[in-house]
């Protein structure tokens, strides 16, 4: 049976490592306890910490990838935002946790610490609490709610899922083409979609 808990464990770790949204790993974790008949605390302990152990590998490469594709401003400008979340203390964390909370995909929560340079320690935390609370209710909700697996199939492309990795991608976008500098101190709202790194020419002959 262990292997099923690891399956839960590599399920959320997957959706929660890619930097891209998709569908929160409590889905994943509802579909394994309900197709498995594993037990319901013990899959949101695994799913939680394999949803832990994605987000943290997620925001150490990150900041490496984000210095390869985008320009060294809009690494700059994320780095601002990263500062202001510094700055915060406690109500940047706090920000993390009531995220953490929300039944959304948490990558652009991550992305967004990641190009900022933020230390896991800023993140990991509140999003530890906030997903432990946040899975717990999701996970025993779906065991309420679902009474086979055909419906749970049918409610994981449901409106609210498609909904949710929907504003996850919008999310993303905003992170990624707002000028949080501009915003914040300026108090003007611009969008650059200029951010990538141009690759270099072809060499010249010699």
């Amino acid at each position: 049976m262990w292997w099923q808990y690891a399956l839960v464990f590599a399920g959320a770790l997957v959706v929660d490592i890619v930097p891209i949204p998709l569908p929160p790993a409590f889905t994943v974790m509802i579909f394994l306890q309900i197709y498995f008949k594993l037990d319901l605390w013990a899959v949101v302990l695994v799913g939680v910490s394999g949803s832990i152990v994605g987000r943290y590998i997620l925001s150490i490469y990150i900041p490496k990838l984000s210095g390869k594709i985008f320009k060294a401003s809009k690494n700059e400008d994320a780095q601002y935002l990263g500062r202001l979340m510094k700055e915060g203390g406690w109500k940047g964390m706090a920000i993390v946790l009531v995220y953490s909370l929300m039944p959304l995909p948490t990558t652009p929560l991550f992305i967004a610490g990641g190009m900022a340079k933020l230390k896991p320690v800023y993140i990991i935390p509140p999003f530890i609490i906030g997903k432990l609370i946040s899975d717990t209710i999701s996970v025993l909700m779906g065991r309420y709610a679902v009474d086979n697996t055909h419906e749970l199939v049918h409610g994981l492309v449901s409106f609210k899922s498609i909904a949710g990795v929907g504003l996850g991608l919008s999310l993303v976008f905003v992170i990624l083409f707002l000028d949080w500098h501009a915003l914040l101190k300026d108090k003007r709202f611009v969008l650059k979609f200029h951010i990538w790194k141009k690759h270099a020419g072809k060499r010249a002959s010699s």
